[in-house]
C-alpha cells in the first residue's frame, strides 16, 4: 500500500522514504482514495481465483501506509469469504503488552471463519529501532518473549499469569480465542537471519522470505534455509517455504515494459529509498547472521546497485518476472522449483501502478498464469493453510 503521489525528484531532493519522510508531502484525501483502492484490489484477488490475500505492518513511511495490519485483514474478513487473510504480521516487539496481538489475531480469526494466517516478523530497523524506539540490543529477546506469550495465550487452557524479563502479568485469560485449535498456522517473515531458518524449523512454521531483489538473487537465501532444516534432520516439504516475488503480466512481453517500466522504476527508486543511517542500526542484526555475509535490502549499498537498473535488467536479473502469461509462467515455474517454495506470494500492485492496471494484472495472473502453478507440488501436503480455507498451496 504505497503512498504513489511522491515528487519525481524525491530520491534526489529528499533524504529517505522512511523514518523522517517530510509531512508536507502528505495528502490525507489522496490517502482516503488510496485505502479504498487497495481494499478494492486485494477483494478482486479473491474473484480472480488468488488463494490468500496478504497484508502487513509498517510504521513512519511513504513505501506501505499499513501501521496497523489487523485493521485491513479487519475489512477484508467482511468483505471476503474464501480467501486465506495472510497477515505478515504483527511485529510483536512493537507491542505493549504482547497479548494484545493474541487478542486481535484470535478477532480476526473467528470473525473470518478460521481464515487467518498469522505472521510474526521481527520488523525493519527503520519501524522498530528508529520509528518505534526499541533498543536493538533487546529487539530480538523482546520478540522471543512476545512470542512465547502469545502462543501461550492461545495454548493454555486455564488462566495463567506471565512473568518475562519484559512482560509481566498477573492474569492471562484469553477472551476469544482462535477458531483453529490450537492456533492459527504461523508464518515468519524474514530477510535472511540465519537464526531464523533454525527458529522457524524447531517450531515448525513456515519461513517466508520477503525479498525487494527476486527470484535469482533469492536462491542463495532460500539455498541457506533448506541447508539449515537438512542439518537439523527436518523434512524438505515445500510448504514449509513462502517466497515473494514482483510480477507484470500483459499481453505480449513488449507491452509489459511500455505498461508497467514506470510504476517498477517508481517502487525501486522511491519506495525503497532508505537513508543509510536508517537502514540498519548498530545492534540489529546478529554475529550470526553477519558472519553468513547477509547484507541489508536497503542502505547505500542497495542504492548503488538500484540506480542502475534499467526495463532489461529489471527482467534478466530476476528483480521483476514480467511478459506475457506464457513467458511468466514459464519464469514463474523456474522460481518455484530452483526455491523450492510451496507458498508463493506474488506483488500485483507495484510502486504506482494505478487501480485499473492492477486489476488487470491481477485478472490476466489470476486466469493465464495461477492455474498452471497449482499443481507444482501436488505430492506434498500443505500443513501450514488455514483449516477455514479450501484451497491452498499459493498465496
Amino acid at each position: 500500500m504505497p503512498y504513489r503521489f511522491l515528487p519525481e525528484n524525491f530520491e534526489h531532493d529528499y533524504r529517505s522514504v522512511w523514518v523522517d519522510v517530510p509531512q508536507s508531502l502528505y495528502d490525507g484525501r489522496k490517502v482516503h482514495g488510496l485505502y479504498n483502492e487497495y481494499l478494492d484490489e486485494l477483494e478482486h484477488a479473491e474473484r480472480s481465483g488468488f488463494d490468500g490475500l496478504c497484508v502487513n505492518e509498517h510504521h513512519q513511511n511513504a513505501y506501505g501506509l499499513m501501521p496497523s495490519p489487523n485493521l485491513m485483514a479487519a475489512a477484508l474478513s467482511r468483505r471476503t469469504s474464501k480467501a486465506a487473510l495472510v497477515v505478515l504480521g504483527n511485529s510483536l516487539a512493537l507491542y505493549n503488552p504482547p497479548v494484545r496481538v493474541a487478542e486481535e489475531f484470535a478477532m480476526l480469526d473467528t470473525i473470518s471463519g478460521g481464515r487467518l494466517v498469522a505472521g510474526f516478523p521481527v520488523g525493519t530497523s527503520m519501524d522498530t529501532n528508529f520509528g518505534y524506539g526499541v533498543n536493538p540490543a533487546t529487539l530480538r529477546d523482546r520478540y522471543y518473549e512476545a512470542h512465547d506469550l502469545v502462543m501461550q495465550a492461545w495454548t493454555r487452557p486455564e488462566t495463567f499469569a506471565f512473568n518475562g524479563k519484559y512482560t509481566q502479568l498477573r492474569y492471562v485469560n484469553l477472551w476469544p480465542r482462535p477458531l483453529q485449535q490450537p492456533h492459527p498456522p504461523v508464518w515468519i517473515p524474514g530477510g535472511g537471519s540465519v537464526e531464523t531458518w533454525e527458529w522457524t524449523a524447531r517450531l515448525n512454521y513456515v519461513y517466508c522470505y520477503l525479498s525487494y531483489y527476486g527470484y535469482k538473487r533469492g536462491k542463495a537465501t532460500m539455498d541457506g534455509f533448506w541447508q539449515a532444516l537438512e542439518r537439523l534432520g527436518v523434512d524438505d516439504n515445500p510448504y514449509r517455504a513462502g517466497f515473494l516475488q514482483l510480477v507484470c503480466v500483459s499481453e505480449t512481453d513488449e507491452a509489459a515494459e511500455r505498461e508497467y517500466f514506470e510504476h517498477v522504476h517508481y517502487f525501486y527508486q522511491r519506495c525503497l529509498h532508505v537513508w543509510e543511517g536508517f537502514a540498519e542500526a548498530p545492534g540489529y542484526r546478529t554475529l550470526k547472521t553477519l558472519q553468513a555475509g547477509v547484507r541489508p535490502q536497503v542502505g547505500d549499498q542497495a542504492r548503488k546497485v538500484r540506480q542502475s537498473l534499467d526495463w532489461k535488467k529489471y527482467v534478466n536479473e530476476g528483480y521483476i518476472i514480467a511478459g506475457s502469461p506464457a513467458t511468466v509462467r514459464e519464469q514463474l515455474a523456474d522460481c518455484v522449483q530452483k526455491l523450492r517454495v510451496g507458498h508463493l506470494m506474488v506483488l500485483l500492485q507495484i510502486g504506482s501502478m494505478p487501480k485499473e492496471l492492477t486489476f488487470r494484472n491481477t485478472e490476466l495472473f489470476g486466469t493465464e498464469v495461477l492455474p498452471y502453478m497449482r499443481d507444482t507440488w501436488k505430492g506434498y501436503e500443505d500443513h501450514w493453510w488455514p483449516s477455514g480455507c479450501v484451497n491452498g498451496g499459493a498465496a
